[in-house]
């Protein structure tokens, strides 16, 4: 049995294993020979089929249509949205399954762990802090589906939280038992305050931003690059993934003594000429300030929490994703916060190693508690006034403790007599809510769910062929209905409604 840490990055997804106290980075024999540190997060259609990762990254280079960052995609997906690749059309859950399918068998025939036996694998895996319950659910379910066992599922702030008590043990004490993860991946920001005592670490805080990462670096470099050569953003689909990947490539490049940036346009067809562009890194650390200024936005909330309580300090910053090892970045917190900044020495494989450690721990019995908190507030609009009106019902609010891998789930229960034909609830995540206890902020649509509480009409039968049902008040005392919200130790919310007088319900994952 193979034992990981693995974190599905939104540009890269990277695996980490344990070895007798040393937790290193998997590698992949490319399939031109190169050994690389991480897996291809991409997906490319090849003569009717779909190939992901490795074989995905040379079909690309090689014109395939392809879809890169669909991690991206997940936070706004439904369970059986359909995206399109090419000529080929898939579920995103389907696509999750593919990817990790792939994944699954390159780690037995081309990685550096080896073949083992049967191919069986058991991980630890990540999801990004502000995930919703529909996107935790797509990744569990993806790794289910492919044959990966999951052992327990970590928000990444928390599992880089565990690397750095490895690493840095020696900075916490009891006046500074704090940590303040600043995650800047591929595709999202996410910050976390994390209180480590002893093996127990206890996420007291989160905030983020869901769609900012070393994606939109890359494009302000190629942006730049455009606007110097005169030239447009091309339409080509291929020709924007390669000028793309060349950015990504020269970013990834740029070390602190860089004094110039050198973009190859030629992937841009036409008679204009296609030098390379020279832009000073200087003009270019201007351009995406604004970008690191987003993420130390997002990051005062969390360290709010700990000036109010007034409970101890932090021991330090610690900076992990991929996109935290571009110079400016590292070197903007550091005018922020000074001295306590800490860089991990593996950025992008922070999570994954966090992820290693708290697997092979469980495996000696010395397991890591990891206390995890609702990342943003849930709830649902509901109608009110035979649809007259729409209210919001809160019923998770952030920061609420989620329970621990083993134990039974959170539950919530509202109970009521209908007033209406049907309920039409629409349920949505938010960072925040406004003075009246309305979602506001980063609101997340996940899931809508229509529920007869006409008994006249069937389970299946609420929805017209365009929308619901014209909403009309019951005549009288309508059914008692019961709405009980679960949620598990990876963050899946289910609900169940029921029309406890009837005993007739329904069961729905969100």
């Amino acid at each position: 049995m193979l034992r990981l840490g693995i974190d599905l990055g939104t540009t890269r997804t990277i695996v980490a294993a344990g070895d007798r106290g040393n937790f290193p980075v998997v590698g992949f024999t490319h399939l031109d020979g190169d050994m690389i540190d991480h897996y291809p997060s991409v997906t490319a259609e090849v003569g009717g089929r779909l190939v992901h990762g490795l074989e995905a990254e040379i079909a690309e280079r090689e014109g395939a249509p392809s879809l890169r960052s669909w991690k991206r995609l997940l936070a706004d997906a439904a369970q059986h949205e359909v995206l399109r690749i090419g000529t080929v059309e898939i579920a995103a859950a389907d696509l999750v399954v593919d990817f990790l399918e792939s994944l699954r068998r390159d780690l037995h025939d081309r990685s550096n762990v080896g073949a083992f036996d049967d191919g069986a694998i058991e991980a630890v895996v990540s999801v990004p802090a502000n995930a919703h319950s529909t996107q935790r659910f797509l990744t569990l379910e993806g790794f289910r589906r492919a044959g990966i066992r999951v052992r327990a599922v970590m928000n990444e702030p928390s599992a880089a939280g565990i690397e750095y008590a490895h690493r840095h043990a020696t900075t916490l004490n009891t006046r500074r038992e704090h940590v303040v993860v600043y995650d800047l991946g591929g595709g999202t920001f996410d910050a976390a305050l994390v209180h480590i005592a002893d093996r127990r670490h206890d996420i007291r805080a989160t905030n983020g931003v869901s769609r900012l990462g070393g994606d939109d670096f890359d494009a302000q470099l190629l942006a730049m690059a455009l606007e110097r050569a005169g030239r447009e953003l091309p339409d080509s689909m291929r020709q924007r993934a390669d000028l793309l990947r060349e950015c990504r490539a020269v970013k990834e490049a740029i070390h602190p003594n860089s004094k110039r940036i050198v973009v190859d346009l030629s992937a841009l067809e036409g008679d204009a000429p296609t030098e390379p562009i020279v832009i000073p890194a200087q003009e270019y650390y201007d351009r995406v300030r604004p970008l690191v200024e987003a993420t130390l936005a997002a990051l005062e909330p969390v360290l709010a929490i700990l000036h109010e309580s007034g409970d101890g300090d932090i021991a330090g910053i610690y900076m992990v994703g991929g996109a935290s090892g571009l110079p400016c970045v590292s070197r903007i917190v550091r005018e922020r916060f000074g001295r306590r900044v800490h860089r991990s020495p593996h950025p992008a494989a922070a999570t994954a190693i966090g992820l290693a450690i708290a697997a092979a721990a469980e495996d000696q019995g010395e397991g890591v508690v990891v206390d995890e908190r609702f990342t943003r507030h849930f709830g649902v609009f509901r109608e009110a006034d035979a649809g007259g009106r729409v209210t919001f019902d809160g019923i998770f609010e952030k920061g609420t403790p989620m329970p621990r891998l083993g134990e039974a789930p959170l539950v919530a229960r509202r109970v009521y007599r209908a007033a209406h034909n049907v309920g039409h609830f629409r349920f949505v995540e938010s960072g925040s809510l406004d003075d009246h206890g309305d979602p506001k902020g980063d609101i997340t649509p996940h899931a809508e769910i229509v529920f007869p509480f006409d008994r006249a009409m069937s389970l299946q039968g609420a929805m017209a062929t365009e929308g619901v049902l014209p909403i009309q008040r019951l005549p009288g005392d309508g059914p008692l209905i019961e709405e009980k919200y679960e949620v598990d130790a990876a963050g899946v919310i289910a609900v169940t409604i029921t029309d406890l007088e009837a005993g007739r319900g329904a069961r729905y994952v969100l």
